[in-house]
């Protein structure tokens, strides 16, 4: 079976299951995504890094500079859920996650706004979604989450 048939329809299923962050409408799917999954109130100074992921998560995914990934759930089949905090300004963040493309991870589809952006993401034998947040805690911080899935 062609893999892109079967990418399709995963990725609408990703799409539904961990939505990134958009507006706070009670209505909207995407609604609170980035408070849904681990804590996102951490900042640089209090994180600590997890020891381990789960199979699941790619390894070789190239996480902004200075990414301290301090939370880490495994959903089974709905894929790996990372989040990490950096004191990158959120546009370098921003630039990092799209140029993670250098590193054979390329953007499919995404939007971006001023305090958050999204996109899905596919390669390496991996699906996914990324979700940047500038963090409400930490000024001058940015929240980084990284779902995943193997294809």
């Amino acid at each position: 079976m062609n893999i892109r048939i079967l990418a399709t329809p995963l990725a609408a299923a990703l799409l539904f299951t961990a939505t990134a962050c958009g507006n706070d409408k009670p209505s909207d799917p995407d609604a609170g995504h980035l408070t849904a999954v681990g804590d996102t109130s951490s900042c640089v100074e209090d994180a600590s890094p997890v020891s381990s992921f789960p199979d699941g998560y790619p390894a070789n995914f190239p996480m902004p500079k200075g990414t301290i990934v301090y939370h880490v759930e495994n959903r089974g089949q709905d894929g790996v859920i990372a989040t990490g905090v950096t004191a990158t300004p959120f546009d370098d963040v921003l630039q990092a996650m799209n140029d993670a493309k250098r590193a054979g991870f390329a953007v499919t589809s995404g939007e971006t706004e001023e305090d958050d952006a999204e996109a899905n993401w596919t390669g390496n034998g991996y699906l996914g979604r990324w979700a940047i947040k500038k963090s409400a805690s930490c000024p001058d911080e940015t929240v980084i989450q990284l779902l995943s899935k193997k294809i």
